[in-house]
């Protein structure tokens, strides 16, 4: 005896395609389980990788300085600022850049400009920072400045 499966209209062979509202509640718990589990371990991880970048764009940005300095002189004064790094200021005859390679002065991973800061409040020649994801001097964790200090 052979058996066959009918729809609910009766035919014979047919049968009925699909998930069952249980299925598809199960599924919905797995994946809500995971993202609940995995969300905030990924969300970690981007806020850690934007400090990380914040790291090595302040050190490529000491190096085009310690490379301006070894030509000009000195470090740029406060006026000029780091775009003395892609621009020639006024005066300077011995400046042999873009000291950085993008040819532009990069912007924190928060869309904000670095500090510089010359004299030092700190020691060294000068002050790099960022004031990291709260955009204010201080904090702690991912709010934290990062700085050359």
């Amino acid at each position: 005896m052979l058996w066959r499966a009918e729809s609910a209209c009766g035919l014979p062979g047919r049968r009925q395609r699909g998930f069952t509202l249980v299925e598809i509640l199960v599924v919905l718990v797995i994946l809500g389980l995971l993202f609940g589990l995995v969300g905030p371990r990924v969300i970690d991880y981007l806020s850690r990788a934007k400090a990380d970048v914040a790291r090595l764009q302040l050190e490529n940005i000491e190096t085009a300085l310690d490379l301006y300095r070894l030509d000009v002189g000195g470090y740029p004064s406060q006026e000029e600022g780091l775009r003395a790094l892609v621009m020639a200021p006024s005066g300077i005859d011995r400046w042999n850049g873009p000291y950085l390679k993008d040819k532009a002065v990069p912007m924190d991973p928060w869309d904000r400009d670095y500090i510089y800061r010359i004299p030092s409040l700190h020691d060294g020649a000068y002050d790099l920072s960022s004031l990291g994801q709260d955009g204010v001097e201080g904090g702690d964790g991912e709010a934290a400045d990062i700085a050359n200090w």
